[in-house]
This record gives structure tokens, C-alpha cells and sequence, in this order.
């Protein structure tokens, strides 16, 4: 098999292929390695490597398989991670100079379980500064390209970790969702993410400020990114559990998905809305999903819970600026975060919105669809910040915030979001949908996600820059 071909594989396939010899880890690994050398000077998704003692864990976990031996699920996997989280001897910078030298003694809990299961890393990809941005750009690693059009953005936080996945350089990934990080880089950039539900995948290690990691963040999430739905589901079971504190009396096995096919599956659709209109390439697409499921057996409703998107919008905006304060210079951060009183109100305020969604799912729906962003993959937009940029939506200037706006509505209330591939916009960009569950229900986010890409012809496709290298 060419090694282009075994990169574009699934996780669970190259772990398969590893049980039965077909390849060696080792072999993996140097082929990943060497991808980065030929592919990635035009990407930028790898910015640390630690070849070294990953060729010592490749050797040890093919001198295992010789003797009928695995470690787990994951065995014998070269994976990257996102910067953001703390990698025992690699360094760690969360993308913030502060932390060029930061090389952590010991791993995030999550990486801690993916080691468990039998992978091991070998490299970590890029990311904006404190995974502050929609892009993935920073002062000392630079920027990371879309790989289907070097001229735009893979997507922020997670967007070293998108591309690394959609260019075959990793077998897979772990990344973090507070703004859509990692389901906005699966939509640019034509992957499969999972945003887990809040708190069934221990976000400690998270490097959000100099001393950061040590407790969780609200709203934040890790969660897997990978070439297939059903890599996510492996992965979802092997990260889901609590703190290493809690475990002695803590677990956690997010409910397995019945559905089968989509035949009968009551989907609700949220396509589009006044306060963050999307872009007609984008919803040409969606549209056409929409009577492919219909088609499929699944029965469509334009329906959504009895809420606005403009006051869960504003929740969500009002209760993300405490969050990421951590990361804000002191004086901005003492008014971004607010006070306690304040913050007790906004989660009071959250926690009824929450209520309203599970009624709504409990009324008959399995699983809603709503738009990741209002576009596919926009043009590098590095100067000015938040507040000055703009993004060019149907012929008009609208907020930079825009962006994030269909992530917040979902992430603010703790939801399993899901992002397919659903194939290409009229301009050739990929693009995703978001796949909304009930909380912890976050496999069916995940197995409704791998009908969907299978009902639209979607899936993970090898872009240009990696299909094309020889």
C-alpha cells in the first residue's frame, strides 16, 4: 500500500492494521514523520517534535504485538496534539511566549488516557495565542494554512490539529472547544470533530495562562479529531472519565447509540436565523443535506427549542469573557471577569436554558443540525483583534464575533456537538454541519454525524496539497 493511502486511513484502521501486522508502528510513524518533512513547510500544522523517544515507543509497542501482546484499543498509534494541553517532556506553550520553554513533568489526564490505551506522541501542532482566536497564528510558531486553500484560515483554536488530521500527518487528535475549537477547523477543513459534553472528558492540563491546567475552565471541553466517525466514538470511550482525584470512586461510560440508520431518526433542522444569517454557498449545501436525509428515511423538521438565538447568543458572550479572562492581561481581565454575583447570575440564567433544551429533546427529537459558522474557511485576517476585524458574508462586512456565534449557542449550554464532513461549497471549500444531542447522549451526536456524511456522499477527503504528494 502506498504510504499516502495508509495516512488517509481511520484510526481504527490503522490500529487494526498494526494488530495484524499488516504494517508496524514504527512504520507508521516514519511515515508520518516523513510527511511532515515534505508537506508540512506549506501547511505549518507540526511545530514540536519528539522523534526520539517516539521511535523508542514505536519499537516497544511492535516488540509487544511480535509477542501477541497489546496495550489497548490505540495501540502502537503516532498521534500529534494541540499545544494547548500539557504533554509530559514535550514542550507545551499553549501558542504564548511566556511558555516557549514550558516542557510539563507530567501529562493532561486525557493525554494520560490515550497513552493508556496503547498511542503515543510524537509531535504537537499549532494554535493561537491562549486558543484565543477563530485563526491559527502566533508570534513565535507563526502561521497554520488551510490545506485546501493556503490562503485561508484551518480555523481556530484547534487549526494545527484540524490540518495535521485532514493532511494524513497524525493518526489522529486532541484538541480544545470553548468558542467552536474544535468543531469550526473539522468544518474548515472537511475532518470529523466532537465537542464532548461539559465535563465527561477531564480538561485539566489545559494551558489557558501562565500556571493554567490546574482547574477547569467554563464552557471548555477537550475532544477528538479525526479521519472518521467512528475514530470518534473509539476515542470518545478512551478519553471519557473524571479528574485523576475522583477516579477511586468516579467513572464515566457515555451511553451507547442505538441507531443503525438513519430510517426513523427525528432530526430537527436550524439552518439558518436573522441574527447570524450564513452564506448562501454554505447553506446551498446544507439545504441539499436536508433532502438527502429526507431521502434516507430520517424524518426532517424545521423545529428548534423554544429559544432565541440572539439571548443564548448573548448568554453565551456574556459567560465566555470570565472564562477566558485567565489569559488577559490583568487589567482587562479584572473587568472582563466580572464578579462572583454576577457570574451566579449568568449560570442561573444558563442552567434554565439547559432545562428548556432537554424538555424540548425529551418532546421527540434525537438530534438537532445547525450551522458551524456562517461560512466555510474565510482569508487570513491577522491584523487588528476581535473587536476590528470583519468577515465578508454575502457581499456584507459583518463582526469578526460573527464566527463564533453558532458554536456559542450550543457550547454555552454543555451540549455533545458533532461535526461531519458534508462535501464542498460551489468555491471548492469543505464544510460541516453540527450535530446536537442531548447531554451525554454525545455517541448519538457521534454515530447520527457518520450517517449523515455517509447519506451525502460527505467523508473525509484527502485535500490537494497531501492527495497530490509523491
Amino acid at each position: 500500500m502506498p504510504n499516502d493511502e495508509l495516512c488517509f486511513r481511520p484510526a481504527v484502521e490503522l490500529a487494526r492494521a498494526i494488530a495484524e501486522k499488516e504494517v508496524s508502528s514504527r512504520e507508521l510513524l516514519e511515515v508520518f514523520v516523513s510527511r511532515i518533512e515534505r508537506l508540512d513547510a506549506a501547511v505549518h500544522a507540526v511545530i514540536t517534535l519528539d522523534v526520539e523517544r517516539a521511535e523508542a515507543a514505536a519499537a516497544a509497542a511492535d516488540a509487544a504485538t511480535a509477542r501477541g501482546e497489546s496495550s489497548g484499543p490505540l495501540h502502537g498509534l503516532p498521534i500529534t496534539i494541540k499545544d494547548a494541553i500539557e504533554t509530559e517532556g514535550i514542550r507545551s506553550t499553549g501558542g504564548a511566549v511566556e511558555l516557549m520553554d514550558h516542557v510539563p513533568k507530567e501529562d493532561a489526564p486525557a493525554v494520560a488516557r490515550l497513552r493508556a490505551a496503547g498511542a503515543f506522541v510524537f509531535a504537537k501542532t499549532n494554535l493561537p495565542r491562549w486558543s484565543g482566536d477563530i485563526q491559527t497564528f502566533n508570534e513565535m510558531f507563526g502561521t497554520t494554512n488551510n490545506p485546501w486553500d493556503r490562503t485561508r484560515t484551518p480555523g481556530g483554536s484547534s487549526g494545527g490539529a484540524a490540518a495535521a488530521v485532514a493532511c494524513g500527518l497524525t493518526s489522529f487528535e486532541l484538541g480544545t472547544d470553548i468558542g467552536g475549537s474544535v468543531r469550526t477547523p473539522s468544518h474548515f477543513t472537511g475532518i470529523f470533530g466532537l465537542k464532548t459534553s461539559y465535563g465527561l472528558v477531564s480538561q485539566r492540563g489545559y494551558l489557558d495562562s501562565v500556571g493554567g491546567g490546574v482547574t477547569d475552565a467554563d464552557i471548555n471541553v477537550f475532544g477528538p479529531m479525526a479521519r472518521s466517525a467512528g475514530d470518534l466514538a473509539l476515542l470518545l470511550d478512551v478519553l471519557a472519565g473524571p479528574e485523576p482525584e475522583r477516579a477511586s470512586a468516579w467513572s464515566a461510560a457515555p451511553p451507547r447509540s442505538m441507531f443503525r440508520s438513519l430510517e426513523g431518526v427525528r432530526l430537527a433542522v436550524w439552518l439558518d436565523d436573522p441574527y447570524c444569517r450564513i452564506d448562501r454557498t454554505y447553506a446551498e449545501v446544507l439545504s441539499a443535506m436536508a433532502d438527502r436525509l429526507v431521502a434516507s428515511g430520517a424524518i426532517v423538521v424545521e423545529a428548534r427549542p423554544p429559544v432565541t438565538m440572539a439571548e443564548q447568543v448573548t448568554l453565551f458572550n456574556s459567560l465566555i469573557l470570565p472564562a477566558v479572562s485567565p489569559s488577559m492581561p490583568d487589567p482587562i481581565a479584572e473587568v472582563a471577569g466580572g464578579s462572583h454575583r454576577e457570574w451566579l447570575r449568568l449560570h442561573s440564567a444558563r442552567a434554565r436554558v439547559q432545562r428548556v433544551w432537554a424538555e424540548w429533546f425529551g418532546g421527540g427529537f434525537d438530534a438537532l443540525l445547525c450551522p458551524v459558522t456562517p461560512t466555510a474557511a474565510f482569508p487570513h485576517q491577522q491584523a487588528g483583534d476581535f473587536r476590528s476585524r470583519t468577515t465578508m458574508i454575502n457581499g456584507e462586512r459583518r463582526p469578526y464575533a460573527d464566527n463564533i456565534s453558532w458554536a456559542g449557542l450550543i457550547g454555552v449550554i454543555g451540549l455533545p456537538s458533532a461535526v461531519p464532513p458534508l462535501g464542498r461549497t460551489s468555491d471548492g471549500l469543505p464544510v460541516g454541519v453540527q450535530v446536537v444531542a442531548p447531554y451525554l447522549r454525545d455517541h448519538d451526536a457521534v454515530r447520527v454525524a457518520g450517517l449523515i456524511a455517509e447519506a451525502v456522499g460527505g467523508g473525509y477527503r484527502p485535500p490537494p496539497l497531501a492527495s497530490t504528494a509523491t
